[in-house]
């Protein structure tokens, strides 16, 4: 049946992009990329964490409560010069294992001299403070870019590809597609297979951005996450912010074809996976650098779920998208993902609304395992 409608469909979603495409658009190239992190900051700064910990998300998520090897890189912008300072305040709260440059387990990477930036620091201390969380084992390497401009993350990005021992790479920002990003898939696959790219969906609602937008890459959809008093989980539904939709210039991987998504009409479909986003459910993390006050913050969005879906890899070394649809697929596809069945990220109809199966705003759901 699908063959049958899949010209049609190919056809409405060229339309689509035809009617929807402007000069400004057209203009629009990699030189003009800016990465920006889609991070929300919920309430102030306070003097102890009111946010999720570590144990209730890995309680809600069924992810053990240790483990994890090899490494995992986590690609920033400027430089964030208290963030080792930050982790350790961190990990002492939160009883997790110390993770400094002396014991070899933390190392930062500057791609030049950079300044710094309390915007980005803040998605450091996400970023760098989670993904200890939820894979403790596991090293991490902080490869800072110079600045967020497109050239000089992919700088970033080949620097960390080459480096032995890595598993997992999070990349929790992004931007607007744009015409020549389809050449540059490649900076996204490691000749050894063992490394799996992770990516924020975007915090604007239904539309595809990038990286999250490449085939190469597994995008990370949001979801609101309610816990009950006790810490189990009431509910778990898409967010409004989630980034997701049918790509412009990325052709469908053989991973979703085989799945055989619905109306992704031979386009990249996003996001392929999610996890709590929601500021108002969002994460505790402590942060110094920058011009607010140094404390325990509570933050959400989709760049929570790329370095904690990293913390995942490392766990299991087995997250990655060709295995992540092909359970899906399954007949215990249960035990890998809860299913998202109700939300929306817009107003846009079939592509904006949660439900069974795959969605453009969930994707295929949250881990509910570490071994896919």
């Amino acid at each position: 049946m699908r063959h049958k409608l899949f010209c049609p469909i190919i056809l409405l979603v060229s339309l689509f992009i035809l009617l929807s495409f402007s000069p400004a658009q057209a203009a629009y190239r990699f030189a003009n990329f800016k990465g920006r992190p889609p991070i929300h900051q919920f309430g102030g700064v306070s003097s102890s964490p009111l946010g999720l910990s570590p144990d209730q998300i890995k309680h809600a998520y069924n992810l053990p409560s240790t483990g994890g090897s090899g490494i995992i890189a986590i690609i920033g912008a400027y430089d964030d010069a208290t963030i080792e300072k930050d982790l350790n305040i961190f990990s002492q709260q939160f009883n997790l294992p110390s993770c400094t440059t002396a014991n070899n387990c933390f190392t930062k990477h500057l791609m030049g001299k950079a300044s710094s930036n309390s915007g980005w620091a803040m998605e450091t201390s996400l970023d760098v403070e989670w993904s200890h969380a939820i894979a403790p084992q596991a090293k991490i390497l902080l490869v800072e870019a110079k600045t967020p401009s497109g050239q000089n993350l992919l700088n970033a990005i080949d620097y960390t590809r080459k480096q032995p021992g890595v598993v997992a790479v999070s990349m929790s920002w992004g931007g607007a597609e744009f015409a020549d990003e389809v050449s540059l898939d490649s900076h996204f696959i490691d000749p050894s297979g063992k490394i799996t790219f992770f990516a924020s969906s975007g915090d604007n609602g239904s539309g595809a951005s990038w990286p999250a937008a490449s085939p190469n890459v597994v995008a990370v959809g949001g979801t609101k996450l309610t816990l009950s008093k006790t810490g189990v989980v009431s509910s778990e539904t898409a967010w409004a912010g989630s980034g997701g939709g049918v790509s412009v210039y990325e052709v469908e991987p053989q991973h979703q074809v085989d799945y055989a998504i619905t109306k992704a009409g031979g386009h990249r479909a996003i996001p392929d996976v999610s996890y709590n986003a929601a500021p108002e459910s969002g994460f505790s993390i402590y942060k110094t650098t920058g011009k607010s006050k140094k404390g325990w913050y509570v933050v959400g969005g989709t760049s929570a779920g790329a370095p904690q879906w990293a913390g995942i890899k490392a766990l299991g070394l087995s997250a990655d998208n060709d295995k992540f649809y092909a359970d899906k697929a399954s007949n215990n596809n249960a035990s890998f993902f809860r299913d998202i069945r109700s939300g929306t990220n817009g107003d846009c109809g079939y592509y904006c609304q949660a439900r069974k199966h795959y969605d453009y705003v969930t994707g295929l759901g949250s881990p509910l395992t570490v071994i896919f």
